[in-house]
Formats: C-alpha cells, sequence, structure tokens
C-alpha cells in the first residue's frame, strides 16, 4: 500500500472538529469546511424522535451508529432494525426515514458523497 506525502497546503486542510453533546444537528464536514463533495454531521435523537423522511438525491450515504437503537426505514416499506457499533449504508436515490425506536438516546454520524458508477 503507497502512502501519499502530504504538501503544506494539504496538511492545511486537514480538520478536527469535537462532536457536541446535546445537539440534535451538528454539520462536521462539506464544501464550505474544504471537502472536495463529502458532507457529514452528527445528530441526536430523543425518545421517539426521527429525522424525517428524506432523500440525499445523487449521494450515497453511510450511518455510523454511536449510540441507542434505531430503524432505518426505506421507501416507508421496508424496515431496518440497528444498534450503537452499527454501520449501515444507504444508495443514491433512496427514500430513507431514521427512526430512535430506544428508551436512550440515538446518536450517529452520516457521511454522503456523489455516486458513481466505476468504469
Amino acid at each position: 500500500m503507497s502512502s501519499k506525502v502530504l504538501k503544506m497546503a494539504d496538511l492545511l486542510k486537514v480538520k478536527n472538529v469535537k462532536l457536541e453533546s446535546g445537539a440534535k444537528y451538528q454539520r462536521l464536514f462539506n464544501k464550505d469546511s474544504g471537502t472536495s463533495g463529502m458532507k457529514s454531521g452528527h445528530i441526536t435523537l430523543k425518545e421517539g424522535e426521527e429525522i424525517g423522511e428524506h432523500s440525499t438525491n445523487d449521494l450515497e450515504e453511510a450511518l455510523v451508529i454511536l449510540k441507542g437503537n434505531g430503524q432505518l426505514v426505506i421507501n416507508n416499506e421496508k424496515v431496518i432494525d440497528f444498534e450503537a457499533d452499527t454501520v449501515l449504508y444507504v444508495p443514491s436515490g433512496t427514500i430513507h426515514n431514521v427512526k430512535n425506536i430506544g428508551k436512550e438516546i440515538l446518536e450517529y454520524i452520516f457521511v454522503t458523497s456523489y455516486a458513481s458508477e466505476k468504469k
């Protein structure tokens, strides 16, 4: 495996963000913070809360579950139960919702990036 030697300009782009405790939504990285197309955020949902049905359109999404229990609802039909220490993948163009079904806080990181097929 080869490693890339970072130039000084690249080193200035490296970011370190502290996760905020208790905030429902915290933007972590996006184009404004220097990424090439990746977006990410930190989500905290209380018992019974949900993020709301949405699509990431041309973006694929990974959900890294840090705490709690929840459900990923796909197209208002398929339900995938999950718990802490789980990583979920949502393909681009998929309508989905994340719900906290547990008694404790549901906390996760989402990461999106543009999807494209390998040629």
